[in-house]
């Protein structure tokens, strides 16, 4: 079929302002036809793949003179990619609204005749040597500008590749799955072991769904925002009819309406408003963001116009009936997020179901949220990856190796989710110099690394949260957390919520104990937090507070001495000043409902193979999980004392000799009961040890939120 070579001219990051002007024009040339070609090429801003009517093929970019497509912008300098993103990075999130949403949107719907083709915003990157590809595949409004919010921190560490459908293309269902396969299919053979993320919003859940079922052989990591598989559920069926019937007239109102049925506005309007803001303040720019935001809003009117929406709920009813058809053929890793307030569809129930129907399915819950939930306030999209182990580089996940940071916004939320229990337990961090000097802060602490943190681990290690928060705070070194290997199974899942426990300690660095981990976190020069005493001390009986019980194996000193690292001993106290232990295991065990429960659990564990210590004899080996019976009082103050380093740089008669082991091992042990003796006597002479005289004393304090503590 005869062709027609034009030029198509494409805004990169379609970054607009009142007066729009492009930032950035990418001259590519193409073949105009019904079986023309858009060629794939990493280097473009706005990349092009095969039309859909295209034969499944690969073609080489070769030279323009030639007859054939040819990059227009050349690839980043090498200098430009990093290898690796620093503690407390800028990811951000809030930098960008639902207002930059709908104005890029309403000008990259204008009609170019173009098939859909991928493009990738310009502030998505330059990501990380040897990230992951993610495809970004739309909703409804099928514009591909749906990560707004998130392009930003995705681009550090995805190649984000985002569709673009455009809004009078009337392809298929079926047609648009096989598009996006070939993608897929293409971007393997290129990089056979790295996996592919598909990100689908709504409809395009559907679509990624149906992509992974028709491609089981490759490695595909599926996170799905609202899947649209529960359309024959929607609560909008009678309206349906309605649409049809509507004049063109007022179709302008339906933008409005669908506004408030998909999404929260209030939530929309909150995402570059911090909320630790005074209440004024918060009002006053939530008023003119929502105001801004209404302003905007005609703008769907012309990013899905009556026909469009029309011929889209057609293809949401096809896309979910297809994707259902096949969920039995589908292999891929799959993370579910849902919205507990979709006034859409049923997505709570769906993710449910999706759980129980696929095979290796992950699901979090966002119980505030509506159904655009990509596009309002508090869902961090890597955030949410991060916390559930989503994120890696090759076929399976490394906790050391493929381990992301946390970043401004992420300890920013974390800070203030979690500063109601640093007001109540008022931490007082003290360290030991190398003079012997107990002084205030963690000073005393060693910054160049492999440092060996070794420990009292409180009931319910109540200690961490406060303790990594300081530690990062202070030093502005992360913690990276040795802990029991089921928490990061399914078995700690029974309803994970958007702000789980679990998943904090997991964004934060937190690692199953193995000895590769153990290795590869000194080996990186890590700060490692580690407690011998594991679950069997977290969760001691009663009369055992603060009683140091490890193992008689010196499990870590000499895989410190390998590494030359440095060991910080340390005692915690404070448990017993904010809750009493009143059920204990002995207690729990004799109660029979609740005694089967926790043996059954515990088997289960073992059968997965997540027993930890079971070859060791005495009381350590008593490694059952369980949840105590605690009884809150009015908060005391937690205090962590950290002892004089231990330095085994050089010492590597510790690695050869047993004996020698095991005397710095007696020794560490003995510091960290010793510290905690200490902190016991002592904390009887703080005035401030009370969360009430502590509160008092930032109410009329105006020089600092240091409370004092006791002298040292």
């Amino acid at each position: 079929m005869a062709s027609l070579l034009h030029n198509f001219w494409a805004t990169p990051r379609f970054g607009l302002s009142p007066d729009y002007k492009p930032q950035c024009i990418a001259r590519i040339a193409c073949l105009a036809s019904r079986d023309s070609t858009f060629l794939s090429s990493d280097s473009v801003i706005v990349n092009g793949v095969s039309s859909i009517e295209e034969k499944e093929k690969s073609s080489p970019i070769v030279d323009v003179k030639n007859g054939h497509l040819a990059p227009a912008i050349k690839e980043k300098n090498k200098e430009d990619i990093q290898n690796k993103l620093e503690t407390l990075w800028d990811d951000g999130y809030g930098t960008q609204t639902v207002k930059d949403y709908l104005e890029i949107g309403s000008e990259i719907v204008k009609p170019d005749g173009g098939p859909p083709r991928w493009f990738t915003p310009i502030s998505a990157g330059p990501p990380l040597e040897n990230s992951p590809l993610l495809l970004f595949l739309p909703g409804m409004d099928g514009t591909g500008m749906g990560l707004v919010l998130h392009e930003k921190a995705l681009g550090k560490v995805f190649q984000v590749w985002c569709l673009h459908i455009p809004v009078y293309d009337r392809t298929p269902f079926d047609e648009l799955v096989k598009f996006v396969g070939r993608t897929v299919r293409m971007k393997h053979a290129s990089s056979p072991n790295k996996p592919i993320y598909l990100v689908g919003d709504s409809f395009g859940g559907c679509l990624a769904l149906a992509v992974a079922a028709h491609n089981p052989e490759i490695d595909l990591v599926l996170i799905l925002a609202n899947p649209a598989t529960s359309f024959d559920r929607t609560q909008l069926q009678p309206l349906l009819p309605l649409l049809k019937s509507l004049p063109d007239e007022f179709h302008v109102t339906v933008p409005y309406l669908l506004s408030f049925i998909m999404g929260d506005p209030l939530k929309m309007a909150m995402v570059n408003i911090d909320s630790m803001l005074p209440p004024g303040q918060i009002i006053q720019r939530l008023s003119g963001n929502l105001t801004d935001l209404l302003a905007h809003l005609y703008g769907l009117a012309d990013i899905i116009p009556k026909e469009t929406l029309l011929w889209k709920l057609k293809l949401l009813r096809s896309a979910s009936s297809y994707s259902n058809s096949r969920l039995h053929a589908v292999n891929a890793e799959v993370l579910v997020i849902a919205s507990g307030k979709d006034n859409m569809l049923p997505s709570e129930n769906e993710a449910q179901r999706l759980k129980n129907s696929l095979r290796n399915c992950t699901v979090r819950y966002f119980k505030d949220n509506g159904h655009t939930i990509l596009l309002e306030n508090g869902v961090n999209l890597l955030s949410i990856i991060k916390a559930t182990s989503k994120y890696r580089c090759s076929k399976r996940h490394d906790y050391v190796m493929d381990f992301l940071p946390p970043s401004k916004s992420e300890f920013k939320n974390t800070t203030k989710d979690n500063s109601w229990f640093f007001n109540f337990t008022g931490p007082v961090m003290l360290s030991t110099m190398e003079n012997g000097k107990i002084v205030r802060g963690l000073a005393g602490v060693p910054r160049e690394g492999p440092v060996l943190l070794v420990g009292y681990h409180m009931l319910m290690g109540l200690e961490i949260v406060p303790l990594v928060h300081e530690y990062l705070t202070q030093t502005k070194i992360l913690l990276r957390g040795i802990a029991h290997p089921t928490l990061f199974t399914q078995l700690v899942e029974s309803r994970p919520n958007a702000t789980s426990f679990v998943d904090m300690l997991k964004l934060y660095g937190a690692t199953p104990v193995t000895a590769s981990n153990f290795f590869k976190l000194l080996a990186t020069k890590s700060h490692v937090l580690l407690y011998p005493g594991g679950a069997r001390e977290a969760l001691h009986r009663k009369g055992e507070e603060y009683k140091v019980i490890w193992p008689d194996r010196q499990e870590f000193i000499r895989m410190a001495a390998k590494f030359g690292a440095t060991i910080v001993p340390f005692g915690v106290v404070g448990e017993d000043d904010i809750a009493q232990l009143v059920l204990d295991y002995d207690d729990l065990k004799s109660i029979p409902i609740l005694g089967d429960q926790i043996r059954s659990e515990n088997e289960e564990a073992a059968r997965s193979g997540f027993t930890v210590r079971g070859d060791m004899d005495g009381e350590i080996a008593n490694q059952m999980l369980y949840i105590p019976g605690l009884l809150p009082k009015i908060p005391g103050r937690f205090y962590f004392l950290f002892g004089k380093p231990i330095h085994t740089k050089g010492r590597q008669d510790l690695v050869k000799d047993r004996e020698k082991a095991r005397e710095l091992y007696l020794q560490v042990k003995s510091e960290v009961q010793n510290n905690m003796n200490y902190l016991l006597k002592k904390r009887e002479e703080d005035p401030y040890r009370n969360v009430i005289d502590r509160t008092v004393y930032r109410a009329f304090s105006a020089t600092s939120d240091d409370v004092p503590t006791f002298d040292f």
